[in-house]
This record gives C-alpha cells, sequence and structure tokens, in this order.
C-alpha cells in the first residue's frame, strides 16, 4: 500500500489515478472506522482495491487588528495531521490483506468524493462525523453523497462497530442473519435495486428478502373518495410481488429469496430490518409505486434511522429488466 507520505515526497508527484474500486471517507471518528471496516471486507469480497481518502480546505480567519487582513491555519500541518489519520485507518484493516492506497485531497469533502463516484465501483462513509480539523467529511456530506453520487453509496452507522469487533466477547446486541434486504415499490428503479441486492446477496452467501411495506389505511384520509378494498389492494399487489419473484429467479437460480409483503409505514419497517440484516438496499426515490413506499423522504429517513448499513442505489438502465413483462403484471406508473 502507498502512503500518504510517500505520495506527496518530490516536487511533482504524479496525479493519483481515479478510483475504480471502493472509495471509503476517513476522517479518524469511530463512525468512519466502522465504514472503514465494512468498506475493505467488501473490498477483499469483491476483489476489488480499497482507497482510503480524506480531504479538508485550509480555514480562514479574519484578523482581529486594526489593519484587517486574514490569517491562514498553516496547510502542512493539517496535511500531515490528515496522513497520520490515514496510516492509523489503513494499519486497522492491514490484516485483510486488500490492496489499498490513501490519498488527502485538498477540497470540499462532499465535493472530492463525488467527482471519485464518477469512476468507483461503491462509495462508503459514516453516517456522521466528529467535524475536526478534516472538517464535514461525514455528517452533512452522508446525507448529501447518496443522492448525487454517480456510484452506489453505503452509509454504516456507529451501532455497528460490535458486528466488526475482532475483540473476545464482543458480540452484537443481536444475531445477524445472513441476509440482504431490499425495500422495493414497484418502481423501475426498485427493480434495479432488486438485481443489485441479488448480485450482493449471491456474492456474500446470503438470502435475499425483498419487503414491500404497505402504510396502514387509519380512515382520516379525506381526500379518498371510497373506503380503500383492503383485501383487493394486498391480493393486487402480491399478484405483482410474484410476478417479480418468478423474474428474479429466472436471473439468479440458485439464489434464496424471500418475498414479504406487510402493512406498516416503510421507515419503520425496513429500519427494524437493519438491526438483524447483513446490509439494506434502496433506492434513491421511487415515482408512486402500489404502495407509494419509496419515496426520497422513506430512503432519507431509513438512513438517518437504521441500526445496519444501508446501500443506496442510483437508478440506472439494466438489460435484465427487459423480459420482466414476461413473468406477470406489472404496474402502470
Amino acid at each position: 500500500m502507498s502512503t500518504p507520505q510517500e505520495e506527496t515526497q518530490g516536487a511533482t508527484p504524479a496525479p493519483a489515478p481515479d478510483p475504480t474500486g471502493i472509495v471509503v471517507g476517513i476522517d479518524g471518528s469511530e463512525q468512519s472506522n466502522c465504514a472503514l471496516v465494512w468498506a475493505a471486507r467488501e473490498a477483499k469480497l469483491r476483489k476489488l482495491p480499497l482507497h482510503l481518502v480524506t480531504a479538508y480546505t485550509v480555514p480562514i480567519f479574519a484578523a482581529s487588528g486594526l489593519d484587517g487582513g486574514y490569517a491562514t491555519v498553516d496547510d502542512d500541518v493539517i496535511r500531515q495531521g490528515a496522513e497520520a489519520v490515514l496510516r492509523e485507518s489503513a494499519a486497522k484493516v492491514a490484516h485483510l490483506d486488500v490492496e489499498m492506497d490513501a490519498r488527502v485531497e485538498n477540497g470540499d469533502a462532499a465535493g472530492v468524493l463525488l467527482d471519485m463516484s464518477e469512476t468507483a465501483e461503491l462509495l462508503v462513509f459514516g453516517s456522521r462525523g466528529r467535524g475536526g480539523f478534516i472538517g464535514r467529511l461525514l455528517g452533512s456530506v452522508s446525507t448529501a453523497l447518496p443522492a448525487h453520487s454517480k456510484c452506489a453509496t453505503v452509509t454504516v452507522p456507529l451501532s455497528c462497530a460490535k458486528r466488526f469487533a475482532d475483540a473476545p466477547g464482543e458480540t452484537p446486541a443481536k444475531a445477524i442473519e445472513k441476509v440482504v434486504v431490499v425495500g422495493v415499490d414497484g418502481s423501475d428503479q426498485a427493480r434495479y435495486a432488486v438485481l443489485l441486492a441479488a448480485e450482493q446477496a449471491e456474492r456474500s452467501g446470503c438470502t435475499l428478502r425483498i419487503i414491500c411495506a404497505v402504510q396502514p389505511y387509519t380512515g382520516s384520509l379525506a381526500w379518498m373518495p371510497a373506503p380503500v378494498d383492503r383485501e383487493a389492494l394486498f391480493a393486487e399487489i402480491q399478484e405483482q410481488l410474484d410476478a417479480g419473484e418468478r423474474w428474479l429467479r429466472s436471473h439468479f437460480p440458485k439464489l434464496p429469496i424471500e418475498v414479504q409483503l406487510v402493512e406498516g409505514a416503510a421507515v419503520e419497517v425496513l429500519v427494524k430490518a437493519t438491526e438483524t440484516a447483513e446490509l439494506l438496499v434502496m433506492g434513491t426515490r421511487g415515482r408512486g409505486g402500489f404502495a407509494g413506499m419509496m419515496l426520497g423522504s422513506t430512503t432519507d429517513g431509513v438512513r438517518h434511522h437504521a441500526k445496519g448499513p444501508i446501500m443506496v442505489v442510483r437508478d440506472k438502465e439494466d438489460p435484465r429488466q427487459n423480459d420482466r413483462a414476461a413473468f406477470g403484471p406489472l404496474l402502470e406508473v
């Protein structure tokens, strides 16, 4: 692995190549350490290089003297601190024996990582940072990246720490199932998320669990013209889910698949699933769907309260979706 020091030696160092593997945002916080371990294990699983990245901007302070002017913090001091954080982080996952490099970037953290998402396969980060000298690598950045990243993103909350503990006796509060969960709503984007979730489950030796949550009807929705026939609604959705399962099995014949249609608020149902699932996969936003379930606010709500890793998938065209209609009814959206 190249070190940050090696990358900065010499008058005109060669620019680092664009990352093509898994990029993980580092700021030295416990949250980013959790993200680092998840990213390193995923890099090993996928046989991809791991890129440790941190970014900073040099703060400028208005001077208090009568002469006005500004005072700046020494860039070299900040950069050396950032390099030290990367070295410590790299040491934490060195035993996993993955191809790895580390880089310090000068610039806005969100902008740096978004640029890298153009070529990276996956961006990984913690749910929030500590706000230290490196600034806002996590926190507001972890909110912005899933919506704008060009590749899939994974948010790893601090509550996952015990899942990755290597010390004897350190076990998670709840047993983690070998399950990858994906939330669906009948939209094309949700179907693409299902395909990526199936690939992830197959790669990691997990069962794929597809969950559709239908908002409970309380009778307080005055805009509804007539009482909803809940049984008919569930039967229609189940028919579409069954067709979707047949389609998915045609592309992943050996993958164990479970399908669950449940009544409940989507955020609550999916947050509950994160407590014991290896991973939850979601789209960035849906298009209404049969349950109106996977809206952007749902994705945000789940990420903010999740107890386990969340993968957010950007919508893409996938040729495997072309034969979906051959397996049964599709929702007209």
